[in-house]
């Protein structure tokens, strides 16, 4: 699969994720916040609890799913980045916090079975 057509198939992911949260009623905060050593995909708000969101694509499985491609280093970088994000936006750092996962998997051309795993992480 070329590089475009997988940045694609994620971007999808993403927005398929996004759109499934919102349904869920958490508000979007910001989307693909970069800050220097990492990248949150989504912040949300559900309720008063600021809710960050990684959000993983695997077309199958073969190699782990999108799941399993969530290891200690990975969530290492996403609470590095929230604790940032936190320090950046004053405004949110008395809220309680989570670390969700949303792991899609299947092709982009058909749906994709979404599985969304609140407080997948500890900080």
């Amino acid at each position: 699969m070329p590089a475009g057509s997988s940045r694609q198939a994620g971007q999808q992911a993403e927005a398929q994720a996004l759109a499934h949260l919102q349904q869920h009623g958490l508000q979007v905060l910001a989307q693909n916040w970069l800050c220097k050593g990492g990248e949150l995909d989504l912040v949300m708000l559900d309720g008063d609890t600021v809710v960050f969101v990684e959000v993983r694509y695997r077309l199958h499985a073969q190699w782990g799913g999108a799941l399993e491609s969530i290891d200690a280093r990975k969530q290492a970088r996403v609470v590095n980045a929230a604790q940032q994000f936190l320090h950046q936006q004053a405004r949110w750092a008395s809220h309680p916090c989570r670390f969700d996962v949303i792991a899609l998997e299947g092709s982009a051309s058909k749906d994709m079975r979404l599985n969304w795993l609140r407080n997948a992480f500890d900080s």
